[in-house]
Order: C-alpha cells, then structure tokens, then sequence
C-alpha cells in the first residue's frame, strides 16, 4: 500500500513527502513539473510526471503502486491570477480534481485529503472564521477549491469515499533540517518575498493597500508552519484509516498578523532593513481572515510545534539564503 501525493513537487506537496517518508510511510508522487522542481522529491518517492487530469495515468499509477490513499496538493494559487485567467484555475483546480476523483472512484480508493483554503470564505470581519459560516469566494481561486469541495462531499455520499477538506490559512517557512521550501522564483508569498528583500535579493517590498479596516491599515492573515501543516495531513489520514467521516476543517493557528508585524519580524530575525513601499490594493484580498480552530483540534491530534511568527520567518530565510548560495 502506498499514498499518492499529487503536486507533491511543490512548496506545500514536498513536505508532505518527506513527512510520509520520515514516518515510514511509502509515497508516490505525481507532479507535471510546470510549477514543481524534480530535485524537491526525495529519491525514496518515485515521481510520475503527468497531470492529475489524465484519468489513465492516474489509475495505472494506482494500479502500479497500490495507492490506497490520495492526498491532493496539485493545483494553481495566486489569487490575482485566478482573476485575470479565470478558465485556467476552473480547468487546473476543479475540472482536473473531478478527473482525479473519478479515477480514486473507479480504482477503489477509499481515502482522499484535499489542499483546500480559507480563500473560500471571502472577505471576513476580522473575527475567527468557523467551518459552518456560509462560504462566499470572491476570487476564481477560492471558488474553484469551493467546488471541489462541494464534488467532494457528493461523490463521498455516492461511493466508498471518505475525505478530510483541509481549509488551509496562510502558509509559510520551510523544512526546519533544510531539505525543501518554496522554491517558486515568482512566488508572491509575503513572507518569502520579505525575506527576499532583506537579503539584498529584491530591492523592496510592496504593501498592497495600507487603509483597510484593520488596527494598521495592512491586511491581517492567520500564518501556519508549513511543517505543522502537513502533520495536519498526516493526522487526517490516521483520522480516515480509523473510521473517521468526511470532514472539513480549518488549518491555522487561529491568531493573525498584520503585513506590518511580518515586517518587524522579518527585520528582527534577520536584523537587515526592510524597505518598503505602499502600492495599490490587490483585486480578491479580504482585509482580515483568522481560523477558528475548534474543529481541527477537536478532531485530530495535533499539536502544532512552530507556532511563532519568528520562527516562520526564521526558517524562511534559512531557506532563501540556502536558494541564493546555490546559484
């Protein structure tokens, strides 16, 4: 028995594998690379490249490694994007999804964890959001999550299926021991693209909007340690193998932090000046947005281990800097 991890040559989906791997765990990843590195995926992890679309592919990799579990990281994130290109995240997030499910339908996979996000709930009024509140994206990209998540929820009432949506909040830092992290060179990641600046890599940093509803003015986001992120997946998939329903939850730390106090940490870990510059509000960029964490911690034992701004950030720039000495 194996678990598939799709997109698993990315930022989020090579954690993952390192993390199956350190448990032991056998995992097989598939990634067409477009937005992936090759060099992100351990060696002990057989990559298929290939898109999650292509049903044959998808079940002969089944097939091939007796995958009874599929933990589902493959998809486009940038927000402003999925604004300008709509099509494109309606095609790669949830027509390729769709494809990737009915293919776990037909091969018999029972477990199926999905990389869904806050992005769903729209603009918030900076109090922690539940699982229950009404859904409203006001971006392509949180809406083509949102109707995974809806086929999702139907295919499991259908068939042998049992799912955990994971509503991810802001995700950030690296592998503490160095071995991966967001490596995108394009990557509108705010905490990537601050550490970026504070080590002379760009030249400063844009604030996107500084007269929201917010005590500074600057958008408030609930950040989550990609490593305690994927100890999240890891705990759902114990959660399905012993029983658990489907289920949706949150994962954040259910405290957020202003684009202002990300820049104090940055320039109090790094001890660099951090230049900065005001610009524009971004289309699809809800002032506030914190998860109520009830859910995720009533249900799964997990026990977040890098709650800290600081620490976020210290790994972060470890891995910047680790980036930068390669070239």
């Amino acid at each position: 028995m194996s678990i598939l991890v799709t997109g698993g040559a990315g930022y989020i989906g090579s954690h993952m594998v390192y993390a199956l791997l350190d448990r032991g765990l056998p995992a097989v990843v598939m990634d067409n690379l477009s937005t992936g590195f090759r060099n992100a995926v351990p060696s002990a992890a057989p990559l298929v490249i290939g898109s999650v679309g292509d049903t044959a592919i998808v079940e002969d990799t089944i097939r091939k490694y007796d995958v009874d579990a599929i933990i589902h990281f493959a998809a486009s994130t940038v927000v402003p994007e999925s604004i300008a290109q709509p099509l494109a995240f309606y095609r790669n997030n949830t027509a390729n999804s769709l494809a990737l499910i009915a293919a776990a339908v037909a091969s018999g996979v029972r477990h199926f964890i999905f990389s869904s996000t806050a992005a769903v709930y729209g603009s918030s009024s900076g109090a922690s959001v539940k699982e229950t509140e009404m859904p409203h994206p006001i971006s392509p990209y949180g809406q083509s999550k949102l109707m995974v998540e809806t086929m999702l929820r139907d295919v499991s009432l259908a068939h042998d299926l049992r799912y955990v949506a994971l509503r991810y909040f802001n995700v950030a830092g690296a592998d503490p021991q160095g071995r991966t992290g967001q490596s995108t060179k394009s990557a509108t990641h705010l905490i990537k693209v601050a550490c970026q600046v504070a080590l002379g890599i760009r030249p400063r940093l844009d604030i996107y909007g500084s007269d929201y509803s917010t005590p500074d003015g600057t958008c408030i986001r609930d950040y989550v340690h990609v490593s305690d992120l994927v100890q999240a997946h890891l705990q759902s998939l114990t959660y399905l193998q012993n029983g658990g329903k489907s289920r949706i939850m949150n994962c954040g730390y259910g405290h957020g932090y202003s684009v202002l106090e990300v820049v104090e940490s940055v320039r109090r870990v790094s001890g660099s000046d951090l230049p900065t510059a005001v610009s524009d509000r971004r289309p699809g960029d809800p002032p506030a947005i914190v998860a109520d964490t009830t859910e995720i911690r009533s249900n799964l034992d997990w026990k977040p281990a890098y709650n800290s701004l600081d620490v976020i950030v210290s790994h972060a720039l470890q891995w910047e800097k680790t980036l930068h000495e390669r070239k």
